[in-house]
């Protein structure tokens, strides 16, 4: 029987004689998807073969990488249907929400349905699905692509920090609270955070050549190697991860900590004030409906901070790693992982407010049996 030498992840080989080439280049999975993708039968056929040799880390990559195909599109169609409903609800003003925070919640949905688009489906699905989408590699607008991507995932992250900052002053300082939790001041916040996020952006539009790459690599447009390896492009691109996500980060859980610290001393304040006064610990309507109102504040900010972790400490470790002499990047399983988590954090916001907002749910069960009620009207 003849034996089949293969190259696998463009450095190690491996001798198997029980597979001819056929076997290789169409394997039972892409066969019993119907021709499915071509690129969803090398992970799986790598992990299928090389299962004895292969490590840990390149295990859980291809694992990965298998689910990508299936994960990607399915996450792309709930995040759009997520984000729209979400600005379709708020801005109707029937879910009890002051106009401060509608303004607030509104940002964060079109900012997460923003890098739906640009990120997820005009980035990651075309690197996963990259036989479909070959004609990308001829158009010259990838640094353009790179400037709008980079501009909403930094929009995101810091209306996060915003909202969080609202909220501190709404419930931790009641006499700059009328001053500041404000329509008005939400939009100037907004705006500006909007502003700066494009303008911080822009290097980018230089760092990167107008060509795709197609290869999910931290950067997604052609580069040249000069450039990767400058000690500007690494100082650049290390101050870029600092300023977003790991600033943002720090805030929000700093925000959190003095928020609940606060929350915890004027509840035991309150409740002795009650006490003494009625000579009982009666129900407190106004400590029931702070909480309730700080549930949403703390969800959403343990929602990105989980989501955004892994992110995170891969980019900032592999770019320390890369400005020094020896270089011991983190396996690449962490970034694929760290970009899955990632852009699930910008799907989850609906659900959570659905979890925790009353009415909200109440607004998204009529929104989604309105289509319903309209069609049985017609038949009538």
């Amino acid at each position: 029987m003849d034996t089949n030498t293969r190259t696998i992840d463009g450095n190690l080989t491996t001798t198997d004689p029980s597979l001819t080439a056929e076997d290789w280049t169409s394997p039972p999975l892409a066969r019993i998807l119907g021709g499915g993708p071509v690129l969803l039968s090398i992970p799986i056929q790598y992990l299928s073969d090389g299962i004895g040799w292969m490590s840990v880390s390149m295990q859980i990559m291809y694992t990965l990488q298998a689910i990508e195909f299936f994960y990607y599109p399915i996450l792309a169609i709930a995040g759009v249907f997520a984000n729209v409903a979400t600005i379709v609800v708020i801005s109707k003003g029937n879910c009890g929400l002051s106009k401060c925070v509608t303004r607030y919640l509104l940002a964060m949905a079109a900012a997460d349905l923003l890098i739906v688009i640009f990120d997820l489906i005009l980035r990651h699905i075309p690197i996963v699905y990259e036989q479909f989408f070959d004609a990308m590699i001829g158009l010259h607008l990838c640094n353009i692509h790179a400037v709008l991507l980079y501009a909403v995932t930094d929009c995101s992250v810091w209306f996060t920090v915003t909202f969080t900052f609202d909220r501190f002053v709404a419930i931790c300082c009641p006499k700059l609270k009328s001053k500041y939790c404000s329509e008005k001041t939400a939009a100037v916040v907004l705006g500006t955070v909007a502003v700066l996020s494009c303008l911080k952006n822009i290097f980018w539009y230089f760092m990167f050549d107008p060509g795709y790459m197609l290869g999910n690599t931290p950067w997604f447009c052609e580069v040249s190697i000069k450039k990767t390896q400058s000690i500007i492009w690494g100082t650049v691109e290390f101050i870029h991860y600092i300023i977003t996500p790991a600033t943002p980060f720090v805030l929000i859980l700093l925000l959190n900590v003095l928020t609940v610290r606060h929350i915890v001393l004027s509840s035991r304040a309150r409740r002795r004030l009650r006490a003494h006064s009625s000579g009982h610990s009666p129900r407190d309507p106004e400590m029931e409906s702070r909480r309730k109102s700080i549930i949403l504040l703390f969800i959403i900010s343990l929602n990105f901070v989980l989501l955004w972790a892994i992110y995170m400490v891969y980019f900032i470790v592999n770019r320390i790693y890369g400005l020094l002499i020896e270089h011991i990047p983190l396996p690449t399983c962490v970034q694929e992982l760290g970009f899955m988590l990632q852009l699930l954090s910008c799907c989850t916001n609906t659900v959570i407010y659905a979890i925790s907002q009353t009415k909200f749910r109440e607004q998204l069960k009529n929104m989604m049996k309105y289509p319903f009620i309209l069609l049985m009207k017609q038949i009538k």
